[in-house]
């Protein structure tokens, strides 16, 4: 276990599988096909397998932060070549976050007790930065994902550079 090693906290829609349909220029998986037959999922067929190899090529311990929580590691990870991952699992609460802030943020930060991470959402604001810089005491990139797009080379440089910088100075990437 590399526990000293940062999180990268993973969404699923909207980051792993886009809203617009990838321009891959290659057939669905039979996989990916019989995953979505079986769960009625035809948005699987937009997941990209290379993705998996690029986060598992990050410096970093992947950590599931999506509401598919487990099934993440049933149904994505299989998809993308990445082994079981642990699941952030969300509370169940009425508490309501602050005003503008992601209802993940909090949580997040609580789970990470201060380790530096990295958390890839498509819901990412600047109101999360901003509580994020003020009560998470380790370093933390919040990296907002196109979600029409999914992750990108963009995103994934922007994510391997903090990381090889040891964390980076800025506590967020700007918003696509």
């Amino acid at each position: 276990m590399h526990s000293n090693r940062p999180y990268v906290f993973l969404d699923v829609d909207g980051v792993l599988i886009p809203f617009a349909a990838r321009a891959t220029g290659r057939a669905p998986s039979p996989y990916a096909a019989a995953h979505r037959d079986a769960i009625g999922n035809p948005l699987l067929e937009r997941l990209d397998p290379n993705d998996g190899r690029r986060l598992l090529a990050l410096d970093c311990q992947l950590v599931w932060a999506t509401t598919w929580m487990a099934e993440a590691n049933e149904v994505v990870a299989p998809l993308l070549g990445l082994p079981e991952l642990p699941v952030v699992p969300w509370p169940d609460s009425d508490d309501e976050p602050p005003r503008g802030v992601h209802w993940k943020t909090a949580f997040l930060t609580s789970w990470a007790a201060g380790r530096t991470f990295v958390w890839l959402d498509d819901e990412i604001t600047e109101m999360d930065r901003h509580w994020m810089s003020a009560h998470h005491p380790g370093e933390a990139l919040l990296h907002r994902v196109d979600p029409h797009l999914g992750l990108t080379d963009a995103d994934f440089s922007a994510v391997g550079q903090w990381l090889a910088a040891g964390s980076g100075e800025a506590a967020s990437s700007p918003a696509p």
